[in-house]
């Protein structure tokens, strides 16, 4: 398997520099990236049996197959394992079908008495809506966060641990750990918060300079932001989930976050109020592996040995949906939108994509090469258009450019 797992890489890096990729230099990454994604995962969906005629096999259709195909085998890489897991946790947690109907706990209360703040601020909601308590949460074992994080880890070989990061580095702060062993391609970690279209960026908290003190947003290339802050270190319970920040998660954001790529501030111009009525899931908040966000950059002479990747949940999957840790803000139509350089406007037409099922753009990361009890690190690719912090190192000075071109 690692003379297998080497030609892999080898392929890697060759068909990244394919002339084969468009010649826009922000969509030639973007393709570079699905091209791994798909070598990576679908040598994971080959499990140990694999021999070198697959492995060739998957080679060449990297090589020849459509960006859009490659895409839609990735998806059906991720979706798989990501079942599998979901299956694992409810054969962990779920006791039988019985339901709590009118149990308090199927409505989380307000915290700090009537203060309200996260997505609840930013939409001027002030009271929990008919909606939310109407909604019914299974009833679960008693298990606590660790206790789960532990029968998972005997379950699907590895779990997640966030403590003091091992860079040396005095804002390195927390890092992800991984505990147990991953083989290559393997979906470590979801990217939990909430989800904001481009048609509601003027909604993430602290607009117009959103990532000021919030060093947990991040983007898909198709311009949708995820706002891990709310989501913090997850919970105890499975619960409505409304998307509230917790007051126990405290980010530690520094002078150099203002100096951060994501460019939102060029693209967005004020504030902008909304009485819109919050969105409301059961969601398991003891999800051991919704940490992808404190998955720190890599220091200096140090590889990558994650990559994230967007993974499109088919909310028709009910029996999932609990173990994904995200939540959308903004109501469930479709607002169709377009991008002119950096920035996005409203355009004509309903947005509607008939025949098309309803997903949430979430985020996963994926293991670029076998992990065993160590830490994980994900490039950043911070823009090189502005001051970047004083601990970054570029991993690929090329890809940073690309990726913010």
């Amino acid at each position: 398997m690692a003379f297998l797992f080497q030609k892999f890489q080898e392929a890697v890096k060759t068909l990244a520099r394919s002339p084969l990729f468009a010649r826009d230099p922000r969509h030639l990454q973007f393709e570079a990236d699905v091209n791994r994604l798909f070598l990576y995962t679908s040598y994971n969906r080959l499990g140990k049996n694999a021999d070198e005629k697959d492995v060739n096999e998957i080679i060449d259709m990297a090589s020849k197959a459509s960006v859009a195909d490659q895409q839609k085998q990735v998806q059906e890489n991720i979706h798989l394992q990501i079942k599998n897991i979901c299956r694992s946790m409810d054969d962990i947690l779920i006791c039988d079908l019985k339901s709590i109907p009118d149990s308090p706990s199927s409505a989380p209360q307000l915290q700090n008495g009537s203060r309200w703040s996260g997505l609840g601020f930013a939409t001027g909601r002030g009271v929990a809506s008919t909606k939310q308590s109407a909604q019914v949460v299974p009833e679960t074992r008693p298990l606590t966060r660790l206790e789960l994080s532990q029968r998972l880890k005997d379950h699907i070989g590895y779990t997640l641990e966030v403590k003091p990061s091992q860079i040396h580095h005095e804002e390195a702060g927390q890092g992800l750990f991984i505990t147990g062993e991953a083989d290559v391609g393997a979906v470590i970690a979801f990217y939990p918060g909430v989800i904001y279209s481009p048609a509601y960026y003027q909604n993430i908290p602290g607009y117009p300079r959103i990532d000021a003190s919030n060093s947990y947003l991040i983007t898909r290339y198709d311009g949708i932001v995820i706002n891990a802050q709310p989501w913090g270190i997850g919970g105890e319970t499975r619960q409505v989930w409304d998307g509230f920040y917790q007051p126990g998660f405290r980010p530690n954001p520094s002078k150099d976050i203002e100096e951060r790529s994501d460019r939102f501030w060029r693209m967005l111009s004020k504030p902008l109020e909304s009485n819109y009525k919050g969105n409301y899931e059961v969601v398991e908040r003891r999800n051991p592996l919704a940490f992808g966000h404190f998955a720190n950059h890599p220091p200096e002479g140090t590889i990558p040995n994650v990559m994230l990747c967007p993974y499109d949940f088919p909310i028709t999957e009910k029996e999932m949906r609990p173990y994904i840790p995200n939540l959308v803000f903004g109501s469930e139509e479709n607002v169709t939108m377009k991008r002119f350089g950096t920035f996005w406007f409203r355009s004509r037409g309903s947005g509607d994509c008939k025949g098309d099922i309803a997903v949430l753009k979430t985020i996963v990361l994926v293991t670029t090469r076998d992990l065993s009890d160590e830490e994980l690190f994900l490039n950043y690719r911070l823009s090189n258009q502005k001051r970047r912090p004083v601990w970054y190192t570029p991993v690929d000075e090329e890809e940073d450019r690309r990726r913010w071109s």
